[in-house]
């Protein structure tokens, strides 16, 4: 991960071990792969549980920006709970008074897209979709929107913010 340069001083001696540092590792975790974290599913109302369900989660930080992923398919055990639902974010985001936008996707019986919001100074994002299929508006994703839930469903996000530190 990518951290604040080093401010040097006149008359300071440069080692291959300070160059490394400051040079080669800076470089080494921008091109290194992404690092895995385990988001928690959550509701406005009754908590849904994953069960035997899969949920991944990915992201690349550089200095405070985060991109991130999110692929989770529910199971044949999993329960969908009520109100509306959130995923726990890789790192806070930062308070920049702004909300966020990123993709959503949902594969149920049928493919839904989507959008996700990230406000500021939040821990969650949130994925929006349209309320029905021949309607453009968009609301929060619960157990029956974009469609019914089911086993084997498919909720996929990915979003790009600025983290608080």
């Amino acid at each position: 991960m990518t951290f604040a340069p080093r401010t040097w001083v006149v008359g300071e001696v440069v080692t291959a071990a300070l160059l490394n540092q400051e040079i080669r590792d800076q470089i080494n975790s921008m091109l290194a792969a992404w690092t895995s974290y385990t988001p928690t599913w959550q509701s406005s109302g009754t908590a849904p549980n994953l069960s035997n369900g899969t949920i991944v989660g990915r992201h690349m930080k550089i200095g405070r920006t985060v991109i991130a992923t999110i692929n989770q398919t529910n199971g044949s055990t999993t329960t969908y709970g009520t109100g509306n639902y959130n995923w726990t974010l890789p790192f806070q985001a930062a308070n920049a008074g702004a909300n966020l936008i990123g993709l959503a996707h949902y594969l149920g019986t049928a493919r839904w897209n989507g959008t996700t919001v990230i406000s500021a100074n939040a821990t969650t994002m949130s994925p929006f979709f349209s309320t029905a299929n021949n309607d453009t508006r968009i609301d929060f994703m619960t157990n029956s929107k974009p469609e019914t839930l089911a086993s084997g469903g498919q909720t996929r996000m990915t979003f790009l913010y600025e983290a608080a530190a």
